[in-house]
């Protein structure tokens, strides 16, 4: 996208805000672009780049995968599963926030 914004000489902060998001469709990133043009919208001022990158930075982060998946293994429950996809599916949270055996320890006993 810097490639993209350089060599066509995309210098105006609104222009470049509004060059990226035209190239962020589908999904997630598709909605985000959309919410984020109609804030422009209405918006008289110019946005501010680094406010913008960071901003790219933390919705479309792994930290933020992380956290999520770290409030999901929190709050895993087993209810009526069975007990093997119960394992398989905590197993792989665990892996995904990366554990300690301890605190996996604990909450399989809080979550069971």
């Amino acid at each position: 996208m810097r490639l993209f914004l350089k060599s066509n000489r995309v210098m105006e902060t609104n222009n470049r805000i509004i060059t990226i998001l035209a190239h962020l469709r589908e999904g997630v990133v598709g909605i985000y672009a959309q919410r984020k043009l109609d804030e422009l919208d209405e918006e008289t001022g110019t946005q501010d780049w680094e406010d913008f990158v960071r901003e790219i930075k933390i919705t479309f982060s792994n930290k933020m995968k992380a956290a999520d998946a770290e409030w999901k293994i929190e709050t895993f429950k087993q209810e009526k599963k069975n007990i093997a996809d119960f394992m398989i599916e905590f197993n792989a949270l665990a892996i995904k926030v990366d554990t300690d055996e301890l605190h996996a320890i604990f909450l399989l006993k809080k979550n069971v």
